[in-house]
C-alpha cells in the first residue's frame, strides 16, 4: 500500500512538473528557466507576459511554419515589435535559456544564435515591461541589457534611439534591408547596398517643425504623434507630427517596412490597426525599390520597363564590371533621359561642369562603376555601382540622362546580329529539309510511274516474242530498269539505241540495249531482236539467252543478252547484222 502511494505521488509530480513548466510567466522570470516552442505549444510559443499583458515574450512561427523567432509581440494588435534571431531561425525543439552565470542565449542544435553577452555578471531576473521593453536585471535593480538599446524594426513610445543605434528592415524580395540611422548630426535612411545609398534625412525634409534652436542630432524619441529629435543636451530641435488627431488612448509605434518607407501604426486598434497616411518619405517612388532594378516608378504604384530595356529579360541587362575584365570587353547602354534617382539628392557628383563625353569615359574608367547618371544643365556625373528602380523627373525638370555598363556580348546590337544569325541558320535548314523531301518525292513519283508505265499486256508484240524459236524467259521494262539502275551505265551504242549493263536479281550480269530512236515502230523492233538473237560472239555465254520488251510508246524498247560485253564485244553490237 506505500508503494503505491509512493508511485502514485511521483506520476503526480511529473504531471505537475509539465504543467508548471507550460505555464506563462507573468512579469518575469528567473536563472535557471528555459522554454521551447514545443513545450508552450498551447500559449502560441508565448512563455512570458507584461504584468498588463500586453505584450508577450516568446516563440513566433516564422514564413516556414516549421521554424521560430523569438519575438517580442504586442498582442492586441499581433504586431512583432523586436526580433532575436532574425537571421538564424529556430526549430520548436531549441531553447530558450536563462543560465545560472547570468547569460541569457538562444540555442539551435549546438550553437547558439543570441546571446545577451552577460556572461559572468549577477542576473537576478529577467523582466518584460508593460512598455514593451525586456530587460535583464542585477543587483538592486540594476539593468544590465535591455531590448530598447538593441532595437530592429520598430522604435516604441519611451523608446529612444540614440547616436550608434539603427533601426533595420526585414529584407524586400531583392534581399535588400533598409536603415535608420545617424550620419554626421543627422537622422538618415539608406539603402544596404555594398556602399549604403541615402534617400531621405530629417534636415532635409520639409514637413519638419523648427524650434528655433540650432545644432545636430544626437537622439529621436516617439511622441503621442510625433517624433521628437535632439540635441546631444537634450534639447528639442525638431518635430516630426505625423498624426494630427491621435486620440487620448493613442500607443503609436514607428515601423521600418521592408518597403523601405518608416510607418506609423496606433497599436490599440488591435487587428484592426493600419498605417498612418504620413510616412517618410511620403512617395512610395521616393524608396530605393518600390519596383525590381531598373524599371521606371511613377504614379506612387505604376512600374515600367524602360523601352530600351524592354528587350532584356525582366529589364535586367548584363551588367558588367571591368575590375576583372578589359575595358574594350564592355560597352555603355542608353537608358534614357528625363529620368531621376532616389540616391541623387544625398551625394556629391564625381565631375562637375563637364559633358556627356567626359561622364561617359568616367563610368569606363572606373571599374565599379555600373550605371551613370548625367544632368546636362548644371554637367554633373554621378556613378553608381549598384542600382535600384528609376524614377520619372519631377514636373519643370529636366531630369538626367542615364546609362548602364554592359558587356558587349549582352548588348541589344549583339543580341540582334545573334538573333539574325540564329534566323537564318533556321530558314536556311527548313528550306534545305524542303527541297530534299521534294526531290525524294519527285524521283519516288517518277521511278513509280517509270514502273506502272509498261505493265506486262497480252498484245501482238507478245505473241510475236511467244513464236520465236527457243524463246527464253522475257522480261518487262520495268525489271530491265532497275537491273540497270535506270540505265545509268552506258558501255556502248549501234543500230537504233545504247547498250547498258546491270544486274539480274540471282546476281546474272546482262548488257541491255535500249531502243531509242523516235521513229521505231514494229517492224524495225522486231528486226532488231532478230539481229540481237543471231549474234555469236566469243564474249558471249555457250547459250545465249535473249530478254525482250516490246512498246509502242516509242524510245522505250528494249533487248538483253546474257553475258558481259567487254568493250571490244560493244564495239560490234554496233554493227547492224552479225559478223
Amino acid at each position: 500500500m506505500g508503494l503505491f502511494q509512493i508511485r502514485t505521488f511521483f506520476v503526480c509530480f511529473l504531471l505537475f512538473e509539465t504543467c508548471v513548466a507550460s505555464t506563462q510567466s507573468l512579469g518575469r522570470i528567473y536563472p535557471g528557466f528555459q522554454a521551447s516552442q514545443t513545450v508552450y505549444i498551447d500559449n502560441k510559443g508565448i512563455f512570458l507576459l507584461s504584468n498588463n499583458s500586453n505584450f508577450g515574450f516568446g516563440f513566433y512561427t516564422s514564413v516556414d511554419v516549421t521554424l521560430f523567432l523569438l519575438v517580442i509581440i504586442h498582442i492586441p494588435s499581433s504586431k512583432v515589435v523586436w526580433t532575436a534571431n532574425r537571421g538564424f531561425l529556430i526549430q520548436n525543439s531549441d531553447n530558450f535559456v536563462f543560465g545560472e552565470n547570468g547569460n541569457v542565449y538562444l540555442e539551435r542544435g549546438n550553437s547558439v544564435v543570441w546571446s545577451t553577452n552577460t556572461a559572468g555578471q549577477t542576473a537576478t531576473a529577467m523582466e518584460l515591461l508593460n512598455t514593451g521593453n525586456l530587460v535583464l536585471l542585477g543587483d538592486g535593480g540594476r539593468i544590465l541589457w535591455q531590448s530598447f538599446s538593441h532595437p530592429t524594426d520598430t522604435l516604441l513610445p519611451g523608446q529612444i534611439l540614440l547616436e550608434g543605434m539603427q533601426l533595420r528592415s526585414f529584407p524586400n524580395p531583392n534581399n535588400l534591408s533598409h536603415y535608420l540611422e545617424f550620419r554626421s548630426g543627422d537622422l538618415v535612411m539608406s539603402a544596404g547596398f555594398e556602399i549604403p545609398q541615402f534617400y531621405w534625412s530629417i534636415a532635409n525634409d520639409s514637413r519638419k517643425t523648427n524650434n528655433n534652436v540650432s545644432g545636430k542630432v544626437h537622439s529621436v524619441s516617439l511622441g503621442s504623434n510625433s517624433l521628437n529629435f535632439y540635441d546631444q543636451n537634450k534639447t528639442l530641435l525638431w518635430q516630426f507630427v505625423f498624426s494630427k488627431n491621435p486620440g487620448w488612448n493613442a500607443f503609436f509605434a514607428a515601423v521600418l517596412g521592408s518597403d523601405g518607407s518608416l510607418s506609423f501604426y496606433n497599436l490599440q486598434k488591435g487587428k484592426s490597426v493600419f498605417p498612418e497616411a504620413i510616412r517618410i518619405p511620403q512617395s512610395s517612388c521616393s524608396t530605393p525599390e518600390p519596383c525590381d532594378p531598373y524599371y521606371v516608378c511613377s504614379f506612387e504604384s505604376r512600374c515600367q520597363c524602360p523601352s530600351l530595356l524592354s528587350s532584356h529579360s525582366n529589364c535586367k541587362p548584363q551588367v558588367s564590371s571591368t575590375c576583372n575584365s578589359s575595358k574594350s570587353s564592355v560597352e555603355l547602354l542608353y537608358i534614357g533621359e528625363g529620368l531621376n534617382y532616389f540616391a541623387l539628392g544625398f551625394v556629391t557628383p564625381s565631375l562637375k561642369s563637364s559633358n556627356i563625353v567626359a561622364c561617359k569615359e568616367a563610368c569606363l574608367g572606373n571599374c565599379s562603376c555600373l550605371v551613370l547618371f548625367f544632368e546636362r544643365s548644371s554637367g554633373s556625373c554621378f556613378l553608381f555601382d549598384q542600382i535600384g528602380s528609376l524614377q520619372r523627373s519631377d514636373m519643370g525638370s529636366t531630369g538626367y540622362i542615364s546609362y548602364v555598363k554592359v558587356s558587349r556580348d549582352g548588348s541589344p546590337a549583339s543580341n540582334e546580329r545573334k538573333r539574325i544569325l540564329l534566323t537564318m541558320v533556321i530558314i536556311f535548314a527548313t528550306v534545305m529539309v524542303v527541297f530534299t523531301l521534294l526531290y525524294a518525292g519527285y524521283w519516288y513519283h517518277k521511278k513509280k510511274k517509270i514502273l506502272l508505265q509498261y505493265p506486262v499486256e497480252d498484245s501482238e508484240e507478245d505473241n510475236f516474242l511467244d513464236n520465236l524459236p527457243g524463246m527464253p524467259l522475257r522480261f518487262s521494262y520495268g525489271d530491265l530498269c532497275r537491273a540497270t539502275k535506270n540505265f545509268s551505265t552506258k558501255v556502248g551504242e549501234g543500230g537504233f539505241g545504247s547498250v547498258y549493263t546491270g544486274v539480274l536479281p540471282d546476281g546474272t550480269q546482262v548488257a541491255v540495249k535500249k531502243l531509242e530512236s523516235s521513229g521505231q515502230g514494229t517492224k524495225e523492233f522486231k528486226a532488231e531482236v532478230t539481229t540481237i538473237g543471231s549474234i555469236h560472239h566469243m564474249h558471249l555465254s555457250d547459250s545465249p539467252s535473249c530478254f525482250f520488251k516490246w512498246s509502242s510508246q516509242g524510245a522505250t524498247s528494249s533487248a538483253a543478252l546474257n553475258g558481259y560485253f567487254s568493250d571490244v564485244a560493244m564495239s560490234d553490237v554496233r554493227l547492224s547484222g552479225p559478223r
